[in-house]
């Protein structure tokens, strides 16, 4: 049996969604080894004002909301980070405000209803022009970002000769490297080969998080009797998408892609008009990013292999971050564990291998 122990890991991407839902998505966290976590600030309403004292009717806070999680069992997390939701009304004075007191570690970038609770979000380049960004690397504050280009007709969002991704990091991102070259930048959630070349051709300050679902599966399995539990955004991509994927998280010489699960519960994830965006992997990350690891070759029996591991679930993140390696450990054993559905009191929550039809993981965690 194959089995080895690790430090305790940050998901650098997640959400956590608002009101008494949110303890049940937080233990599931905690229950799969995390001592922290990056929340996503696209609440309703999103949180994009730094402080409560400025929030209006339009507005949540970063202090409201962190209190908000922590009062929900985030108290139990070493480190809890939550961007400011970037929107028109963003300015360089809230960056530098924000960063002073220490609340501001980091923002989020949206396209432009891009995805869930996206609405608020407008074109990156305006931020490359008002001061924000600027802001943002003078202060050291991270930019989180959505890299898909907003606006496009179908056959630009997704074609067999290009995407919204790769337009995003072909025409837009070049454009903010060059302005800003020590801003500190997490791509986040890849899903292209594109993504993936633009980072490893930037410098260390220009990083990229990785979800379980793109490393495992490709918009085949999406489309292939129409698995709506594995719509996300970004959607799935290509086999050669994936490859590189693969290639950028199990190469030894990986510091630049670490993991971002972009957990996304939805109690109802269908619906008449459509279908909600998001994968639910929480509670079960490790055991995924560990099952897509095998599938890129690593043999996670050998030192080497687990050290590659290590690395993308455990180091890499935090070393970005400047978080702190935690001394808590937790083990991963290669052994069948079920998958179970969250009862949450707004309805049941599928994990993602559930609503593939897959009962048991071949990964378990020991705790």
């Amino acid at each position: 049996m194959i089995e080895f122990t690790l430090p305790k890991w940050y998901d650098l991407h997640t959400h956590f969604r608002q009101g008494d839902v949110v303890a049940p998505y937080i233990q599931a966290h905690l229950d799969m080894g995390c001592v922290g976590a990056l929340a996503m600030p696209n609440t309703k309403p999103p949180t994009a004002v730094v402080f409560e004292a400025d929030e209006g009717g339009e507005y949540w806070s970063v202090e409201r909301y962190m209190r908000d999680l922590r009062d929900a069992g985030g108290d139990q997390f070493s480190e809890l980070i939550v961007p400011l939701y970037l929107t028109k009304d963003t300015t360089p004075e809230m960056i530098r405000k924000g960063a002073e007191s220490g609340t501001l570690k980091a923002c989020k970038s949206y396209p432009p209803h891009g995805t869930t609770g996206a609405e608020f979000g407008i074109p990156v380049t305006e931020f490359i022009d008002n001061g924000v960004f600027a802001a943002m690397e003078e202060a050291g504050i991270v930019l989180c970002i959505h890299g898909e280009e907003h606006g496009l007709p179908p056959e630009q969002y997704f074609d067999r000769a290009g995407n919204a991704e790769e337009l995003f990091y072909t025409e837009r991102m070049p454009r903010v490297r060059e302005k800003f070259p020590n801003l500190k930048i997490v791509c986040e959630h890849v899903t292209t080969k594109v993504a993936v070349d633009f980072v490893h051709s930037s410098g260390a300050n220009i990083v990229a998080t990785i979800t379980p679902q793109h490393l495992l599966y490709t918009i085949g399995n999406l489309i292939q009797g129409l698995k709506y539990h594995l719509f996300c955004l970004p959607v799935l991509k290509h086999c050669a998408d994936r490859d590189a994927l693969r290639a950028a998280v199990a190469g030894t010489d990986n510091t630049k892609f670490f993991a971002g699960t972009d957990s996304a519960p939805h109690a109802t994830k269908a619906t008449a008009c459509g279908c909600a965006a998001g994968c639910f992997t929480g509670g079960i990350a490790p055991q995924l990013y560990a099952q897509a690891f095998e599938m890129a070759g690593v043999d996670l029996s050998d030192v080497q292999g687990q050290d590659m591991f290590k690395n993308f679930l455990c180091l890499n993140g935090a070393a970005f971050y400047g978080l702190p390696v935690p001394q808590e450990t937790f083990t991963l054993v290669k052994e069948d564990a079920p998958v179970e559905m969250l009862k949450t009191s707004q309805g049941d929550v599928t994990p993602l291998p559930l609503g593939l039809g897959q009962q048991n993981l071949p990964w378990s965690i020991w705790r």
